[in-house]
């Protein structure tokens, strides 16, 4: 096995603050498209960074800015590319849209009662969801000239809800939360009854502290949690197809992974080709992948690699880019997004 490394391939500077949080345009990286992401900090701004195809590197297109007046704490484009997504602390979620280069506000959600943390579009775009400090999970849904109407507030955490995230295939919200608890919601029927199906907490083998973040393998079958309490958690459920019609398959534990961050992990994504990556508070970044050495009581998933400092500070998001060959994104306290490339 020849030995892989994360390999920087570029630091991008230019917020004046913490990057909170990034999102890589799924509509570029393929047919000739140069990726793009966007990313949003404690400077109230969203940066928007396209990859220039003859060097591969990152420039900042576009600063949006003069809209939020708190920080942005969640960016999230919709499945076909075109809008963007921003929750703030304002309380506000703002709706942008790329026209001709440039990026409008097109829409200002209001009503949630304090900071919006999370926000996330289903796998069609036409529904989107946010959460909020105010421990509420609201679903929007989209009509047509940009107008977003609220079809369904949920309540259900005790605490500040941190993340929510759509199943990749099934319209089914999963959201985590300081009240240690990831919920799964789905609606009964076509009557917009968004009810809790399934609390994953302690009592099933959850998290014993905040949860921060999830995401979801590219079939939707499985799914990885991270926690205040230093650990990964992968849950796993049957017949994907059938949730939205037969009635909900429940999510079960399948293992728990510890010892590899000593300060809270605040972030965990999954690639296409299966492998997830963490970044935590120890500014260290984590790469996994499915354990095929599987001795019968041996680990169902080992550590690919790790990357100590891949950070001046905390790390607070990670993701995988979209296309052929992956790019694996950062964001941390230190102010800045850097960009890596997974190779021998």
């Amino acid at each position: 096995m020849e030995r892989l490394e994360l390999k920087e391939v570029q630091k991008l500077e230019g917020h004046t603050d913490r990057v909170w949080s990034l999102d890589w345009n799924p509509a570029t990286g393929h047919a000739g498209i140069p990726l793009v992401f966007a990313s949003c900090s404690g400077d109230k701004t969203v940066r928007i960074w396209e990859q220039n195809l003859s060097n591969s590197l990152f420039s900042c297109k576009a600063v949006l800015e003069e809209t939020h007046t708190r920080t942005v704490r969640s960016c999230a484009w919709s499945p076909s590319g075109k809008l963007l997504a921003t929750a703030s602390f304002d309380a506000t979620t703002a709706i942008w849209e790329n026209v001709g280069g440039d990026f409008e506000c097109v829409s200002t959600l209001e009503g949630h009662e304090n900071e919006v943390k999370s926000v996330s579009w289903n796998a069609s775009g036409t529904l989107l969801a946010t959460c909020s400090r105010d421990k509420s999970v609201w679903i929007w849904e989209v009509q047509p000239g940009n107008e977003f109407e609220c079809v369904s507030v949920l309540q259900g955490h005790t605490q500040d809800v941190k993340m929510v995230r759509w199943h990749p295939t099934e319209d089914i919200l999963f959201s985590c939360s300081y009240d240690n608890n990831i919920k799964v919601w789905a609606d009964e029927g076509d009557s917009d009854d968004w009810q809790c199906v399934q609390t994953l907490g302690e009592p099933n083998n959850g998290h014993t502290s905040t949860v921060w973040a999830l995401s979801f393998n590219a079939s939707g079958d499985k799914m990885v949690t991270c926690s205040d309490d230093l650990s990964l958690k992968v849950w796993e459920t049957d017949n994907v197809g059938m949730q939205s019609g037969g009635g909900f398959a429940p999510w079960r534990h399948r293992c728990t992974l510890t010892g590899y961050h000593d300060r809270t992990i605040f972030s965990v994504h999954w690639s296409r080709g299966g492998i997830f990556a963490s970044g935590a508070a120890d500014d260290a970044i984590r790469l996994f992948v499915d354990n095929n050495d599987s001795q019968v009581d041996g680990p169902l998933y080992k550590l690919l690699l790790k990357k100590e400092k891949a950070h001046d500070m905390d790390i607070n998001y990670v993701q995988w880019s979209p296309g052929e060959k992956p790019l694996l994104a950062s964001a941390s306290d230190d102010g800045t997004i850097k960009v890596w490339d997974l190779g021998s």
